[in-house]
C-alpha cells in the first residue's frame, strides 16, 4: 500500500460543511497538515474525558478552543482504546495487527496519524512494520478506502445501514476530512462518499452508531453517551 505523508506550508482555517451524497447527509470538517490537530483520552486526573465538554472546558481555561472535534477510534468499556493510541508522541496502547471479531477486526484496519507537518492514515500492518513519527495516533477499523481502492469486504448490496464516521486524507496528505454520516448509510456508500465526493485516497472508519461531532459552525455539540479516543482541532493562545 502507498504510504501518504504531507510536508504542507503552512496551517489553514479548518472549515465545516454539510454536505449530500447519494441522497445521504454528511457533516465534514476539514483541516490542513501543520494544523494544531490532538488527540484526547484522558484529563489530569488520570480519568478519561468521555466527551467533547471536559476538553473544551480545559481549553479554555488555557485561552483555546476547539474548532471542531469527533470520536476517534473504537474503545472497551472502561473508554480505553481498543487498538494504538500515542498522544503527545507517547504510546499509551499498543498496536493490534491479528483480525477479529467487529468491525475493528475486519482486515485490512489502520492507523490514523497526525504528525508536525504529516497527515496519514497507514494500513495497521504496514504502520506496524515501519512506524511513523506521530505526535498522535489511533488505530480503528476497517479501512475504508486504500490507495484509492474501497475495502475488499464491503457490498453494494449491503443492507446494514448505520451512523458512521471517520477520516480520509488527500492524495498528497496535506489535508483530513473527519466526517460523521446523519444518514444512516452502508459501509460501500460510506468509503465512496470519501473517495468520490471527497476526493480522499486513503479512509478510516472510526465507529459507528455512537459517532458524534462536536462543531459549533454547524450548531453541533456532540453531546451524548460517553466516549474514548477524541480528535479535535485546538485554536488560541
Amino acid at each position: 500500500m502507498a504510504l501518504i505523508l504531507a510536508l504542507a506550508a503552512g496551517p489553514a482555517a479548518a472549515s465545516c460543511t454539510d454536505q449530500v451524497f447519494e441522497g445521504a447527509q454528511f457533516a465534514v470538517c476539514a483541516a490542513q497538515a501543520g494544523s494544531d490537530l490532538r488527540m484526547f483520552l484522558n484529563g489530569a486526573d488520570g480519568k478519561a474525558y468521555g466527551g467533547f465538554a471536559p476538553v473544551e472546558a480545559v481549553l479554555q481555561a488555557q485561552g483555546q478552543h476547539l474548532v471542531f472535534a469527533m470520536n476517534a477510534g473504537m474503545f472497551h468499556p472502561n473508554l480505553s482504546p481498543v487498538g494504538l493510541y500515542i498522544e503527545d508522541s507517547k504510546q499509551r496502547h499498543r498496536i493490534v495487527t491479528r483480525d477479529g471479531p467487529g468491525n475493528f477486526g475486519l482486515l485490512p484496519n489502520g492507523v490514523f496519524c497526525i504528525g508536525d507537518r504529516l497527515l496519514a492514515v497507514v494500513e495497521s500492518r504496514a504502520f506496524a512494520a515501519a512506524p511513523l513519527p506521530c505526535r498522535y495516533a489511533s488505530q480503528s477499523g476497517p479501512m475504508l478506502v486504500l490507495g484509492g481502492d474501497l475495502h475488499p469486504g464491503f457490498m453494494a448490496e449491503s443492507t446494514s445501514y448505520k451512523i458512521r464516521n471517520g477520516v480520509g486524507v488527500r492524495g498528497d496528505g496535506g489535508v483530513a476530512w473527519f466526517v460523521v454520516a446523519d444518514t444512516p448509510v452502508t459501509f460501500d456508500r460510506f468509503a465512496r462518499f470519501f473517495r468520490d465526493s471527497l476526493g480522499a485516497r486513503d479512509a478510516l472508519y472510526f465507529d459507528g452508531s455512537i459517532s458524534r461531532i462536536y462543531a459549533p459552525a454547524l450548531g453541533r455539540s456532540g453531546a451524548g453517551f460517553a466516549i474514548g479516543p477524541m480528535v479535535g482541532l485546538v485554536e488560541g493562545n
